[in-house]
């Protein structure tokens, strides 16, 4: 099979599209510029389908990779044959792959192997054969050396033959199809570790079908099996099985047949039940690793493209009870002005003067808004910083702080503020999050960002790149302010990476302001592939051409150029020029083809404009202080925190976040969660029920 029909095959998309995305992304390509500016080539596909072409090529090489192997370790044994060759080389099931090579993979000195040292291999096909005779009278021949008796001959022959039926190809994928199919997924406590696994309780005499388990549940009992705290068992029923494989190999009743039957049994559980149950388990673990990242990945798209606030003045609140909440002023470009601390709450409770500081601060440094982090004592200090009253309109906002920790102490942290100690930056970070989002949370790995499930489960590697995917996808989707952007966010954008992002900050540093897309060619290594990669998602707000403030490419200026002369008007004149730009047709410029002049008019419409909405306050209930002043039915505001397969969890202004499962989210079944609610929306819920002693919160979407 050649590769652009496999990929074809795996993502359903045309022999066309995957032929020249392929070719695209060999060339260097990435998957946003593709998306974005080569949609004549793939018929319009996006990022996702993009993507599922890039990681189906990707999965082809290393199935080929692994073909090639497994045909050099045969041929090495001098065992391969053109047959042999055609079936391996035509199989692209990795699983159905290692069952071909099984028979021929070296292997430890198992039983089995033992037995044909001792010359047992005839007898065990004269058995296998079952073609009548009195198996004792065969085993006598081979009573010799380390071999004393019939018994120990025919123990020998069994032991061949369970390897024969181990590594028998068809009937391995007939057993497969049944522990994947009709596996039951069971666990109980080990011996003594009740109090230690108590949070696993639900799972502590779980059954339950293995396929249909679903992946925040499978990840709970995988990972409490990793833990000691489960023994856990994926078999479908034992009987039927072993019919399975009984009535491949058995033939008839004589005796012959009966030590083909022992030999089946002995293989199946001491062989075949172990191996399929371990794949089946490790298959279920991949299917709720992508489950959970793709969970994952929504949820830290949604929470990169929060809506920012903009070029604002903020004052920062890291808050804290013993050790004080941590004060920041910082300019509308993330500049640090200045730090203090305050001791509003106990044990020190200086109120009166933490409010009057924080008032002379807004006055001094014409603060805009006032960001609050949302961790311990946040809710407290958003109380008594709206208790303040200033000398102009300032808004507050409950910030997340999650992973704020993590880049305060990180190499990057350090770098940007090497004078100051990690409190002062983890607040500079909350401020700039209510700024920007994404420019400060691209400088946290994004498994610290508190959005994901079961994040340390997953596989790390395809958790890296799916997230990292997202990371990248989001940035190019806003686009960035090359003049203003931190070496981190450039690090992102489209064909540059870190190299080259340092080497832009150093010609900004060295030579000022960059006036024009094309000034970036003078960027030390910033080549032509590079260039073209990137040059769409730069912007140069107030820059020589309006186009460099938009998502226009610089390869189309010349068009814009062209439906410009052809109105009779200007380049400066048709940006954002509503009426001039509704009245174009694409019938009246055929030399532009009709993807590129949909998303050029479409641009230019709102050249440069933020895809992201604005930022908005959230007023929390102000009866709330703890948990225990919320009564079943409640209806509060909430913002959402986090989203999973199984519902969504809400802040509601106190410590505990409440849960909407997601049979409360409409008044239907609800498959995904995430087709119904969204990180950092603001919803209004009411309360169903609290369970104080597991700190729980049960809530309903209204």
């Amino acid at each position: 099979m050649q590769k652009n029909e496999f990929v074809g095959n795996q993502t359903g998309a045309s022999e066309h599209a995957v032929t020249n995305t392929l070719n695209l992304i060999k060339e260097g390509a990435t998957v946003p510029f593709i998306a974005r500016y080569r949609k004549e080539k793939t018929g319009g596909l996006d990022e996702v389908v993009i993507t599922a072409i890039r990681d189906a090529g990707e999965k082809y090489d290393e199935l080929t990779s692994r073909q090639q192997t497994i045909i050099n370790a045969i041929e090495e044994q001098g065992r391969m044959d053109e047959r042999l060759k055609a079936k391996i080389v035509g199989c692209f099931d990795p699983v159905r792959l290692e069952d071909i090579y099984l028979p021929y993979k070296q292997k430890r000195l198992t039983r089995g192997e033992k037995a044909r040292k001792l010359g047992l291999e005839p007898l065990a096909k004269m058995i296998m054969s079952q073609r009548g005779g009195d198996p004792e009278q065969m085993a006598d021949r081979f009573i010799r050396g380390e071999i004393y008796d019939e018994e120990m001959a025919i123990a020998g022959a069994k032991d061949i033959i369970a390897e024969w039926v181990n590594e028998n190809e068809t009937l391995r994928d007939r057993l497969r199809q049944q522990f994947e199919r009709h596996a039951t997924l069971t666990s109980k406590v080990a011996k003594g570790k009740e109090t230690e696994g108590e949070k696993y309780k639900d799972y502590f005499d779980y059954s339950g079908s293995l396929l249909r388990c679903p992946s925040h549940r499978f990840l709970a009992i995988h990972r409490a099996s990793k833990e000691g705290i489960l023994n856990i068992k994926a078999r479908p029923d034992e009987e039927r099985a072993l019919q399975n494989v009984t009535r491949f190999f058995v033939k008839g009743h004589d005796a012959c047949g009966g030590i083909v039957e022992e030999a089946c049994k002995d293989a199946y559980k001491r062989l075949l039940r172990p191996s399929l149950e371990n794949e089946a388990i490790s298959k279920a673990k991949e299917k709720a690793d992508q489950d959970a990242i793709k969970v994952f990945a929504k949820n830290l798209r949604q929470l990169l493209l929060s809506p920012p606030l903009g070029a604002k003045r903020i004052l920062a609140i890291d808050p804290g009870f013993r050790t004080g909440c941590k004060v920041v002023c910082i300019d509308e470009k993330g500049n640090l002005l200045t730090n203090t601390t305050i001791f509003p709450h106990p044990p020190l409770k200086e109120m009166s003067k933490a409010k009057s500081k924080i008032a002379q601060l807004v006055q001094a440094y014409k603060i805009d808004a006032i960001a609050v982090g949302d961790g311990t004592a946040g809710r407290e200090t958003e109380q008594m910083v709206k208790h303040i009253r200033f000398d102009r309109d300032v808004e507050v906002f409950i910030v997340r702080e999650d992973g704020a920790s993590i880049y305060s102490a990180s190499a990057i942290a350090r770098k940007e503020f090497p004078d100051y100690d990690v409190t002062v930056r983890g607040a500079v970070s909350i401020g700039r999050r209510l700024m920007d989002p994404l420019a400060e949370l691209v400088k946290i790995d994004p498994k610290s960002v508190g959005v994901g499930q079961y994040q340390h489960e997953v596989n790390q590697t395809e958790l890296k790149k799916s997230l990292d995917d997202v990371v990248i996808s989001s940035v190019n989707a806003v686009g960035v302010d090359v003049n203003t952007a931190s070496v981190h966010l450039l690090s992102y954008v489209s064909g540059l990476g870190s190299s080259l992002a340092e080497n832009i900050v150093a010609y900004r540093d060295e030579n000022g302001r960059i006036e024009s897309r094309e000034e970036l060619k003078k960027v030390k290594r910033l080549g032509d592939k590079a260039y073209e990669q990137a040059a769409g998602f730069i912007r140069i707000r107030d820059g020589k051409n309006p186009l460099d403030n938009s998502a226009v490419h610089p390869e189309s200026y010349k068009l814009v150029e062209l439906i410009a002369n052809k109105k009779s008007t200007t380049t400066e004149a048709l940006v954002g020029s509503a009426e001039l730009l509704n009245g174009l047709k694409h019938e009246d410029f055929s030399e532009i083809d009709a993807f590129t002049f949909k998303d050029i008019v479409e641009e230019l419409k709102k050249p440069g404009r933020d895809p992201r909405q604005s930022a908005k306050v959230l007023e929390f209930d102000h009866r709330l202080k703890t948990i225990d002043d919320v009564q079943p039915g409640m209806t509060l505001n909430g913002i959402v925190t986090n989203v999973t397969n199984f519902g969504a969890f809400v802040n509601i202004g106190i410590k505990e976040n409440g849960l909407i499962h997601k049979s409360q989210l409409a008044d239907h079944y609800v498959e995904d969660p995430s087709e119904y609610i969204s990180l950092h929306e603001h919803i209004e819920v009411q309360v169903l029920e609290v369970d104080l002693g597991r700190k729980r919160i049960g809530l309903r979407k209204v």
